[in-house]
């Protein structure tokens, strides 16, 4: 079988098997199910994330902070009775 460049090493690999055919039958399966998603280009979602960022930053802990009354990670106090 000629190399293809256009097929990656692990499809000739399965194609030179018995089980070609059915092994060609998932190839194209896959390729439709890969080809009917829905895509968004790169910009679009960088957009869209930098906007969800800005419209809930208020809310996040990260940039503003915790307060030490709700901070479950504070340092315990100490008791000193002795």
């Amino acid at each position: 079988m000629a190399h293809d460049p256009r097929i990656g090493p692990a499809l000739h690999y399965t194609m030179s098997g018995s089980s070609s055919v059915a092994a060609m039958k998932k190839v194209v399966q896959q390729l439709r199910l890969e080809a009917g998603l829905n895509r968004v280009k790169v910009s679009q979602a960088a957009a869209d994330l930098k906007q969800f960022r800005l419209q809930n930053a208020q809310h996040d802990p990260l940039l503003t902070g915790v307060s030490s009354s709700t901070n479950p990670f504070r340092p315990q106090k100490v008791c000193s009775f002795l």
